[in-house]
């Protein structure tokens, strides 16, 4: 009996030890929470795992646009779109790193967009920076300053163009830099041209403080028609180097709300055209028999290079703190060598844009924007009627 009980006991003692194990606590596993990075401004947190910032952003935006109502315009022509219906997503990643050698960053913006029906995907821009080194996808160095109107439903006459490229951007202090850049010629091209041999080189010298800020930018671009100009050409040259040059500042406004600015630009080419704008660039003269009569052209049939000049300006105003107004203006000129029948001509455009806009919370806008833009032809011999351009729309945009 004592040695039941004995053994009774010590069955209840390690019975009670057991149970009393079990009521421990038990450690819980880290957590790698995601911390906020402060170093490169708002919005930013660290992966978890790595000391690499990254900043996640988006924007949807919606819009409505009446095409070209006057005569001759995409009302006039059956087949032509009345309107334009869009909507539009931005997805976009920013990810940097502190380094020895300066900040690496890697950025990318995604575009997704339905307009009347048709689907489109594309890279609205890619690039890596690592200190002053630039490569990618983005807007070109050469442009200035693109615009205040919302939508912008008339194209205006200035450098606005996103392109591949290799760029080095220097930094002196006091808000001055100087950025040197290979740039793809493809995005540059007007005319018909051969296959690509030689990129655009690119210089700008910039300064940014706090009255605003100011560019001048030169570019050299190679004129290089296709094999079947070069077979009925036998006088002109089979390529030649064009060049443009443009300057331009932007200046803040202190007697208006935070914000608001003026800005003015030019720029001149000699074969490279499209330096001056998209909106002259893209114009094909029609006589009033309906002939298309020709395009404008980095080059005339003789071989020899077209110029031309583009002037530019516009204001912002943000009139309250949730309402503001823009107005930009614009006129080109291009001087078409050997245009038709050994004629030159000489082709002018200017555009006006205007827009309103209402922020009732902050990132959420809606708009409206009207513009106006005149096309005109002087060719020796040839009736020419003017191309006018009346343009309304609205829009929806969600910046998150």
């Amino acid at each position: 009996m004592k040695l039941k009980g004995l053994m009774l006991g010590v069955a209840a003692a390690a019975t009670a030890t057991t149970a009393q194990a079990a009521d421990l606590p038990v450690a819980p596993e880290p957590v790698d929470y995601v911390r906020v990075c402060d170093a490169y401004g708002s919005r930013f947190y660290y992966i978890p795992g790595t000391e690499t910032c990254l900043r996640v952003g988006g924007r949807l935006r919606t819009q409505f646009v009446v095409n070209n109502v006057l005569e001759d315009g995409e009302w006039s022509d059956r087949d032509s779109d009345g309107y334009d219906w869009l909507t539009r997503g931005y997805a976009y990643l920013d990810a940097r790193n502190a380094t020895e050698f300066g900040t690496l960053r890697a950025y990318v913006a995604l575009r997704m967009q339905v307009e009347n029906g048709e689907n489109g995907f594309k890279l609205d821009a890619g690039y890596i920076q690592w200190g002053g080194l630039t490569a990618g996808y983005l807007g070109s160095n050469f442009n200035i300053y693109t615009g205040q109107a919302f939508i912008g439903v008339v194209t205006r006459d200035w450098s606005d163009v996103t392109t591949n490229q290799l760029a080095y951007t220097a930094a002196f202090g006091n808000g001055f830099s100087a950025t040197l850049a290979l740039e793809d010629r493809s995005d540059r091209e007007v005319g018909d041209y051969g296959g690509t041999r030689m990129p655009d080189v690119v210089a700008a010298l910039g300064v940014s403080q706090g009255w605003g800020s100011a560019q001048l930018s030169g570019a050299l671009h190679q004129v290089y028609p296709d094999a079947a100009f070069n077979s009925t050409n036998a006088s002109g040259d089979e390529d030649s180097l064009g060049w443009a040059i443009g300057a331009g500042a932007v200046v803040n406004l202190p007697f208006a709300n935070s914000g608001s600015n003026i800005y003015f630009q030019g720029f001149y080419a000699d074969g490279a055209l499209s330096y001056i704008g998209n909106g002259i660039t893209g114009v094909s003269v029609v006589n009033n028999s309906g002939t298309t009569l020709g395009s404008v052209s980095d080059y005339g049939g003789n071989g020899d290079k077209s110029t031309g000049y583009s002037l530019s300006a516009g204001v912002y105003i943000q009139a309250t703190p949730t309402i503001g107004v823009a107005l930009d203006g614009s006129y080109a000129h291009v001087d078409q060598e050997d245009f038709i029948g050994n004629t030159d001509a000489d082709i002018d455009r200017w555009a006006i844009d205007g827009s309103v806009q209402w922020e009732p919370v902050s990132g959420f806008v809606l708009g409206a924007d009207v513009g106006y833009a005149n096309t005109s032809a002087d060719i020796t011999g040839e009736n020419v009627d003017d191309l006018d351009e009346l343009l309304f729309g609205v829009r929806m945009q969600r910046t998150f």
